[in-house]
């Protein structure tokens, strides 16, 4: 029993520790949204270029096919008017979704879930973060999401957020379909750390504040990590970010993941 405390204690100071050897790995909002458009390929493959991790919005096609589109609507980035949940996969891969963001990337397609693992898959890095902004919930979407992370090797590469850091049910069924899905928990302001860290089915702490240097040390002593998210840090915000690195935070959301990376080698 002693020697099993001892090997939980060491896991537990591992994970604690894990991000003392570097800043927060960067998560571009959508990909690289203001160099490429938004959600494709073309612009995930550009974030691991760049050592970068992404950001992803996961909804479902007519014909149950998971597919990666930000909003319900598809007018913004196809120019095509419906919902994408009225269309069939066939259908929605004769829709350009470049070139709405410059003529150069004329002829992007909408891509699969699938697709995007399997690119993780063969271009990924071992430390690429990709978070999982879960739009939609059904009877059987979160076991096709683990299923297909685990098809191409790369659930450890992810985390789930979206309905997942509200929905105590869509996290439990993560959990169900496989007990390793990294899945995160909004704690929204610091006096809702208590509640997130008592979250048995959540590994990552999705925070919408700064957490101070302790409060950071908690949750890495609780063998969870933290996920910095919101306005603080979406914009242009150096500051907020080495502040981020300084407290020991593990990932942050960003529009600006190039400006963020500049800001942390200007720190080195």
């Amino acid at each position: 029993m002693r020697r099993l405390c001892l090997i939980a204690i060491a896991a537990l100071t591992l994970v604690a520790s894990a991000r003392a050897d570097g800043p927060p790995r960067i998560v571009g909002h959508r990909g690289l949204l203001r160099h490429a458009p938004e959600n494709t390929l073309a612009g995930f493959g550009a974030c691991m270029n760049l050592r970068l991790g992404f950001e992803l919005d996961i909804r479902r096609s007519k014909d149950g096919v998971l597919v990666v589109l930000h909003d319900a609507d598809l007018k913004r980035t196809t120019g095509v008017a419906g919902r994408v949940s009225d269309f069939t996969l066939a259908d929605l891969r004769k829709l350009d979704t470049g070139r709405w963001f410059d003529p150069a990337f004329k002829g992007e397609r909408l891509p699969t879930l699938d697709e995007v693992f399997k690119l993780l898959k063969e271009r990924g890095h071992p430390d690429t973060l990709v978070a999982l902004d879960i739009k939609v919930d059904d009877d059987t979407l979160t076991g096709e999401v683990v299923a297909l992370a685990k098809k191409h090797g790369v659930l450890p590469n992810v985390v789930c957020i979206g309905l997942a850091i509200d929905d105590p049910e869509v996290r439990a069924k993560l959990r169900a379909a496989d007990a390793k899905t990294p899945v995160a928990v909004l704690a929204n302001q610091p006096e809702h750390l208590a509640k997130a860290l008592a979250e048995k089915n959540a590994d990552w702490i999705y925070v919408r504040f700064v957490p101070t240097a302790d409060q950071a040390k908690q949750i890495h002593g609780m063998g969870k990590r933290v996920f910095l998210s919101g306005k603080l840090v979406a914009g242009n915000e150096p500051e907020t970010w080495r502040r981020a690195a300084d407290v020991g935070v593990d990932a942050l959301l960003t529009d600006y993941p190039l400006e963020c990376q500049q800001a942390f080698r200007a720190t080195k």
